[in-house]
């Protein structure tokens, strides 16, 4: 049953992001995550707008947490950590 990495982020310092972003592309592929929509241009309802909104479809929870703790992944995010503010979440597809 699939399942979708939701992810909504302030960048702040771009060049570290953007290594980030890469590493991590890499990591989120190698578990079967397929991105849906990695765009900037959001219609914000409600909530705390972010600039930046990410939705990527795994096969399954599991795979979605597999590629958040893996070395790879972890590796990628610490490129994040001092460069955005960031809210991730995993929503179970069915």
């Amino acid at each position: 049953m699939p399942a979708y990495w939701i992810a909504h982020v302030t960048v702040t310092d771009t060049e570290a992001y953007s290594e980030y972003a890469k590493r991590a592309t890499v990591a989120i592929e190698a578990h079967g995550g397929e991105f849906l929509a990695r765009a900037t241009r959001t219609v914000w309802l409600e909530g705390n707008e972010r600039e930046r909104n990410v939705v990527v479809r795994f096969p399954s929870v599991e795979n979605a947490e597999r590629c958040y703790h893996s070395e790879a992944y972890q590796e990628a995010v610490s490129y994040a950590r001092n460069a955005s503010v960031r809210d991730l979440c995993i929503v179970d597809g069915n």
